[in-house]
């Protein structure tokens, strides 16, 4: 017998993608749901298609709740879910038809935790890689966090393209009021895991376009990812996960310096935000003492960094070019 599996919508700004969102949930081949829009206090007319929605199939919940943003309305779904099995799904974008009938038989068949998959860039309404067949890996929890700094590191990162047993969630919960939420929790899931399954199949359609909860010009809450960073490597350290720190450091470290010059070109007034993403580029090459060291260009590229930023930025785009179009030409050829 297939058990429940609660769908988590949350939901703000999307009336232009909302029903196509919700339609591919409610055309899963898996069919034992409960699916929770959950209306953050939505300025549009999503409010009144939530409760369209519901008029139109009894699987469906409808929450209207006080703006939260996108960790207080996954924390809503969460507290109410009764399913056996959690998904998130972000209200623009869309799911392949079998996207929980094939998690949910991945988690079945290697007796996992949690099940992912791949996701596709889509910009309209067909996804246009989710007929191909993958292979599906088996992966310790452990496993599943060294592999957020792999090259396919996205796919582990993010929480939507996932399903989750319930019972991981029973002490975890989204950071209120913060942005990059899964950046600082989904670590903490793979940490409870037993076992993960990755099945390398095109299930999830990530919309690129529009505005919505999650998708917003740069602005100073895009900083939250450094703390969200911040507080996995502390998890990292806390749990002696050493080998795994060098890597996790640069990373972490690339990933201020990408944040340091959206701040200088996005922001105005954010000298002050400058200057303390400067402070932890010079932080991390201390701390990463304790377990190794940068490779020497990376390090040598780090100082230049902190004495000459427009001088490395300069020199990091004439070097991402090529690499760039390699990775443009290898995504053309694997279409």
């Amino acid at each position: 017998m297939s058990e429940r599996i609660s769908v988590i919508v949350p939901i703000y700004n999307v009336e232009d993608y909302m029903r196509r969102c919700v339609d591919s949930i409610l055309n899963q081949t898996y069919s034992n749901m409960e699916i929770i829009l959950i209306d953050d206090e939505s300025p549009d007319n999503c409010p009144s298609i939530c409760e369209e929605y519901k008029q139109i199939d009894n699987r469906i919940i409808v929450i209207h709740q006080k703006n939260a943003g996108l960790s207080g309305a996954r924390n809503a779904g969460i507290e109410i879910a009764t399913g056996e099995y959690l998904v998130f799904v972000d209200s623009d974008d869309y799911l392949a038809v079998d996207f929980i009938e094939s998690l949910y038989q991945a988690i079945i068949e290697t007796n996992s935790d949690i099940a992912m998959c791949k996701y596709e860039y889509v910009k309209g309404d067909i996804m246009t890689q989710s007929h191909k067949p993958g292979e599906s890996v088996v992966y310790s929890g452990i496993e599943m966090i060294e592999n957020m700094y792999s090259p396919d590191g996205a796919f582990f990162v993010v929480a939507w393209n996932k399903l989750y047993k319930r019972k991981l969630f029973e002490h975890i919960r989204y950071p209120q009021g913060r942005i990059h939420e899964d950046e600082a929790t989904t670590h903490l899931l793979y940490y409870e895991a037993n076992k993960a399954v990755f099945v390398k199949r095109y299930l999830y359609g990530y919309f690129v376009g529009g505005e919505s909860i999650t998708r917003k010009k740069f602005n100073r809450k895009r900083l939250d990812w450094a703390w969200s960073v911040e507080q996995r490597l502390h998890f990292l350290e806390e749990k002696g996960l050493v080998n795994i720190m060098p890597t996790a450091i640069r990373a972490y470290a690339d990933g201020v310096i990408d944040l340091f010059f959206q701040c200088k070109e996005g922001l105005e007034k954010s000298k002050k935000e400058q200057k303390d993403l400067k402070y932890k580029i010079k932080e991390a090459m201390y701390n990463v003492k304790k377990y190794g060291d940068f490779p020497i260009r990376t390090k040598v590229g780090y100082i230049l960094f902190l004495f000459m930023p427009n001088l490395y930025q300069k020199i990091l785009k004439a070097y991402q070019a090529p690499v760039l179009k390699e990775k443009v030409m290898e995504h053309y050829e694997d279409s």
